[in-house]
């Protein structure tokens, strides 16, 4: 069987068994989807770099120290939860430091879906993302957090559960209540969302 259909526990175990080359396959496997992950919430590439290294870097010295992996072969998140809580810890210690959502490369939604957009479609719909943007700053942290991870990175409530330690229950709560509240909030500043 080639590496690249052996599933994420089995890798794990060989890498800790001695097959450095089960670790590359990992990285391989899942590096978009931890980079896009890791991008959204700092927004910021050089940074983002920076963390994917220190999460990979703390994989390996959890695997290599022998601390039990019990992830019933559910690395992605594994994965992803060492990256939250390093990109929390940074920003934590390094309170001054804004994270950034919305930039040229990363915008939170698509709103217009144009095959050829013009300049002034180009305009009005990084308006709209600047403007979202900012709706979305005011939510409390959790009710954001679910909400980037279900529209950019295009999870599941069951991998958002996952990822933030919590019940799908609590996933889905957040979010109605995320969206409830992006509602009062354009209402309340009678925003337009549209072009």
């Amino acid at each position: 069987m080639a590496k690249s259909q052996i599933p994420d526990a089995l890798l794990v175990q060989m890498y800790v068994s001695g097959d450095e080359a089960a670790l590359a396959t990992l990285i391989k496997r899942h590096q978009a989807r931890l980079y896009n992950f890791i991008y959204s919430k700092v927004g910021d590439r050089d940074l983002a770099d920076d963390f994917f290294q220190d999460t990979f870097i703390k994989v390996v010295n959890t695997l290599k120290s022998g601390s039990f992996y019990n992830e019933k072969g559910k690395f992605l998140p594994w994965i992803m939860r060492i990256a939250s809580n390093l990109i929390v810890d940074y920003f934590r210690k390094n309170k001054n430091i804004k994270m950034q959502r919305d930039t040229d490369e990363f915008s939170i939604f698509s709103i217009i879906k144009d095959s050829e957009p013009g300049i002034e479609t180009v305009m009005i719909s990084n308006q709209i993302n600047f403007d979202l943007s900012k709706i979305i700053e005011e939510l409390p942290e959790d009710q954001k957090q679910v909400l980037i991870m279900r529209y950019y990175n295009d999870m599941s409530f069951k991998e958002i559960a996952e990822i933030t330690g919590t019940s799908l229950n609590t996933c889905l709560g957040r979010m109605r209540y995320a969206i409830q509240n992006l509602r009062k909030i354009i209402e309340k500043n009678q925003i337009s969302l549209t072009a």
